[in-house]
């Protein structure tokens, strides 16, 4: 009996003094937007920090290219992530995931022709025509999208890899109408001319960083502070420089609320009901 009291007495004192479970590791990610090697220069500095703020790995992963990154993203890999809002809003939306901070200013577009095509003067006069732009799923291309509500009269895609290509795709006639960033447009239009818009979206949040629901609430304050010290600016230097900004803002849910109906023809993300 003296055994047996023993043997019990032992495992429940295990049970008091053993370890903790270790912490799963969380996945950070964003899109692939540039190559691996680039990929890691600006973001593992940022995993890097949010572990030493976490108390736990924080583990950078390189989409190897979007159909990967939606994929992951779709079955919840991510746990935190910086895009843009359109993924932002289905993120917020389906799998609970929370704006923490961003990019300051606003992101709208527009779509240009040539001055002298006055067959073209509105939006919808596109379907069935070239548009030279980004491929979905870039927010720009999303956006003007969207504004087709049937599936089957929308314009055709010519897939370029810059505002300026999309530009000079219609000043040389490449294209009907072009999907330029606003600004960018302006810049444009005022060195070289030649063109008008037809269309301007509205204005949009810009690109944020999310956590998502494996996160304890005073986890993701935490990240929130730390991406916003004096330390997360050391971390996100490499990124800002990216996007030529001085820092980081506070994001807020209101801001991305419904924002995932951008991607409602876009293989996966089942937001046919947003239409």
């Amino acid at each position: 009996m003296l055994t047996r009291n023993l043997a019990v007495c032992s495992l429940l004192l295990s049970g008091v003094f053993a370890a903790p479970p270790a912490l799963a590791d969380l996945i950070f990610s964003s899109p692939p937007r540039e190559s691996r090697a680039k990929g890691e220069e600006v973001y593992q500095p940022i995993a890097d920090y949010l572990s030493r703020v976490a108390g736990q790995k924080v583990i950078y992963r390189y989409p190897e290219n979007w159909l990967v990154y939606q994929r992951d993203m779709q079955r919840g890999d991510y746990d935190i992530v910086f895009d843009g809002p359109a993924f932002i809003g289905w993120r917020q939306d389906r799998q609970g995931h929370v704006p923490l901070v961003k990019l300051p200013g606003k992101l709208s577009f527009v779509v240009a022709v040539k001055k002298e095509q006055e067959k073209i003067q509105e939006l919808k006069q596109l379907a069935g025509r070239a548009v030279c732009a980004f491929p979905p799923p870039n927010l720009a291309t999303l956006t003007v999208l969207y504004e087709f509500d049937n599936p089957s009269r929308q314009p055709l895609i010519v897939e370029t890899q810059s505002f300026p290509e999309a530009y000079k795709g219609v000043m040389n006639g490449k294209c009907v109408a072009g999907i330029l960033q606003a600004k960018m447009y302006e810049k444009l239009a005022a060195e070289q001319g030649g063109a008008r818009v037809i269309f301007s979206s509205r204005a949009l949040p810009n690109q944020a960083f999310t956590a998502g629901p494996r996160l304890a609430s005073d986890l993701k304050d935490k990240i929130t502070a730390a991406l916003l010290s004096p330390e997360g600016k050391i971390a996100t230097q490499k990124l800002r420089g990216e996007f030529k900004v001085e820092d980081f803002e506070p994001a807020t849910k209101a801001e991305y609320a419904g924002l995932g109906k951008l991607l409602r023809d876009t293989w996966g993300f089942d937001l046919a009901e947003s239409r």
